[in-house]
Formats: structure tokens, C-alpha cells, sequence
């Protein structure tokens, strides 16, 4: 087999590709092979090189979605004007998390672990490695020296926000009952996070509002989201 000689071209076109098939069709009726028989001329062999499977090419699709709000955090990061706790401040006021995206809302990926495992797997691998490790914790361990934050465990702490915040506060992995549940878990994350130390505050006016446009439709009545 002739050795592709463009792969940036090649990951891009599947991307482009896979990206509209999900949105028509949604994630779970698109399989690897609706995928590559839309590519035209490229073979299984070379999307499979860069793709070992479709949850792989989602990740990468919201990896794309994504990429305008992890560039504000790594320039929040990086800003050598802001102390550490703000830049944290400003790094929840711009969260960019992908199950919020519109495309993600389409694509409508299932997302119950015993049914999906390693989807639920690649976030939590991700979310670890660069939202708390890459993003967050350098702002955090900033605030230390600083004096702006105060704890002992900037990496644990670091972990555990991203962990709680990109999952169990999450209502696409794992929804509240109702409103008033989404809002207490707000309110321990904000509790949580001033006991260790940290005096930054999610807003839970966002996340009542994003518990509403996942699971206010589906639930009895507008009072109760049923779980997966």
C-alpha cells in the first residue's frame, strides 16, 4: 500500500465526514463503515490507522468543537498578569466542557457506562490529563506561591474538581432527579471547594440551565429526570 503522504489531510476528511453523519443520523445509528463509505476513495485501512475506533473519532470531533474554549484556558493559564485564584475564577466562568455543545446535543452519543464503557473511559482518561493537569493545576499550584489558594493538595484538588465537575455534575453522564438536585451538587462542589482552600464559586444558574435543556423535556412533568 502506498504511504499516505498527507495524514493531517486524512484525519480532517474523516473528521469532516463523520462530524456530518453524526449530527444527521446521530452517534449511535453511524457506524465506521457509514463513515468510510462516505470518504471516497480512501480506504478502510488508512481511516483505521488514524482512528482504531468510532468512539476514537468522536473524541477527536469534540476535540475540535472544543479546541476555542481549552485555547481561552490555556491563555488564562498562561497570563502572567492574573493571580492564581483568578485565574481559576476565570477559568470556571468559560468552561469548555463538550457535552455542552450543540454538536454533542445532536450527535446525541449514549452515554450510560454499562451500555458505552469506553466512552465514559475516554473522558475520564482526558479529563485527567489535560483538563485537570494541563489546565487547571498550574493555575492552582500558582495560587499556592502566591497566596491566593490554600491547600496542601493542589494536584488532588485539581483532580477532584474536574472529576466531579466533568462528570457527576454533568447531567449527559449521570442527570439529576430535578433542578433542586443539580442545584445542591452546585452548592457541595462550591462548599467542597472553599473547605479545601479555594475560594471560587461554579455558577449555578449554568448548570440548572444545562440540566434543563438535557432533561427537563424527558422528565415527568418538568419535576424529575429519569436516570440511565
Amino acid at each position: 500500500m502506498a504511504r499516505n503522504k498527507h495524514p493531517e489531510e486524512t484525519v480532517a476528511r474523516t473528521l469532516d465526514v463523520a462530524m456530518r453523519l453524526f449530527v444527521e443520523r446521530g452517534y449511535e445509528q453511524t457506524s465506521m463503515q457509514n463513515i468510510i463509505d462516505e470518504l471516497g476513495g480512501l480506504t478502510k485501512g488508512a481511516v483505521y490507522h488514524h482512528f482504531s475506533s468510532k468512539e476514537e473519532i468522536f473524541l477527536a470531533a469534540m476535540g475540535r468543537v472544543m479546541a476555542p474554549g481549552v485555547e481561552r484556558q490555556r491563555q488564562i493559564r498562561d497570563d502572567e498578569n492574573m493571580t492564581g485564584i483568578e485565574k481559576v475564577r476565570a477559568m470556571f466562568s468559560c468552561s469548555a466542557r463538550g457535552v455542552d455543545a450543540p454538536f454533542f446535543a445532536r450527535a446525541d452519543p449514549e452515554l450510560d457506562p454499562m451500555k458505552n464503557p469506553r466512552m465514559l473511559a475516554l473522558e475520564y482518561r482526558d479529563l485527567f490529563a489535560a483538563s485537570a493537569r494541563e489546565i487547571l493545576l498550574p493555575a492552582i499550584e500558582q495560587g499556592v506561591a502566591d497566596g491566593t489558594i490554600q491547600t496542601k493538595y493542589p494536584c488532588e484538588l485539581a483532580e477532584a474538581i474536574c472529576l466531579l465537575n466533568n462528570l457527576w455534575c454533568v447531567p449527559a453522564f449521570y442527570p439529576a432527579h430535578d433542578e433542586a438536585e443539580q442545584g445542591r451538587r452546585v452548592a457541595f462542589m462550591n462548599e467542597f471547594m472553599q473547605c479545601m482552600g479555594l475560594d471560587a464559586a461554579m455558577s449555578l444558574e449554568t448548570n440548572v440551565e444545562t440540566w434543563r435543556r438535557r432533561c427537563a423535556e424527558s422528565s415527568d412533568g418538568g419535576n424529575e429526570a429519569p436516570r440511565r
